[in-house]
């Protein structure tokens, strides 16, 4: 399976350029919108996704090989060919993509890293939200989703002092429950199964000229 699809579908930035890539381009023909996902887990959530939006580019960043031949198999099953793949930490594929390339963000369920000793493995960093605001384009989303409070916290403390991003909420519906298009993931199945609260926070990319 790996031998056979990562190649068609991996992306390889070990030429490119630092912030200059169109991810549109990754996709045969482009299309006209990218949605990226941060580690994507068993990737199901990404493959549904690609299937209700088939002229929408969706990039999924795993850096483990069972993730990845978790997603091979279920596009090998389901024929999206609007995937694409990065092996890797997504950080590195962040920082070679174009200012403003991409329309939407997904971090569903990561690890929340509990111990305080360790909160600094969190994705959620002003590094890497300021390298999101580059690559957001205007007015696009950043849907974080977690089942630990803790993170949740900790995601709102972050975000809404960023300057970029605006947290999309009115009542608190808007951060319970999941929004509309909603995929679930087998991650959140579990937490749903052990009764554990979630929280669905949604971020709107600021325009450039009101930051």
């Amino acid at each position: 399976m790996l031998d056979e699809w990562l190649p068609r579908l991996g992306i390889d930035i070990a030429e490119a350029a630092t912030a200059s890539c169109d991810p549109r381009t990754l996709f045969a023909p482009p299309l006209p919108t990218v949605w990226l996902e941060v580690g994507y887990g068993g990737g199901e959530h990404l493959a549904a996704q690609a299937l209700a939006h088939p002229t929408t580019g969706l990039i999924g960043c795993e850096p483990y090989v069972n993730g990845v031949a978790s997603l091979l198999r279920q596009v090998a099953e389901g024929g999206q060919r609007n995937i694409r793949i990065f092996g890797d930490d997504a950080r590195l594929l962040i920082d070679t993509l174009a200012d403003a390339s991409v329309d939407r963000v997904f971090l569903l369920f990561p690890d929340p890293w509990p111990k305080v000793r360790h909160h600094k493995r969190r994705f959620i960093q002003p590094g890497n939200l300021d390298a999101l605001a580059r690559v957001l384009a205007d007015g696009a989303e950043f849907l974080f989703a977690t089942d630990h409070m803790g993170y949740a916290r900790w995601a709102l403390a972050h975000l809404t002092v960023h300057p970029a991003f605006k947290w999309q909420v009115e009542v608190p519906a808007d951060w319970r429950e999941p929004p509309v298009g909603w995929q679930p993931t087998r991650y959140e199945a579990k937490s749903i199964a052990q009764g554990l609260p979630r929280a669905y926070l949604r971020f709107r990319r600021l325009p450039r000229g009101a930051v």
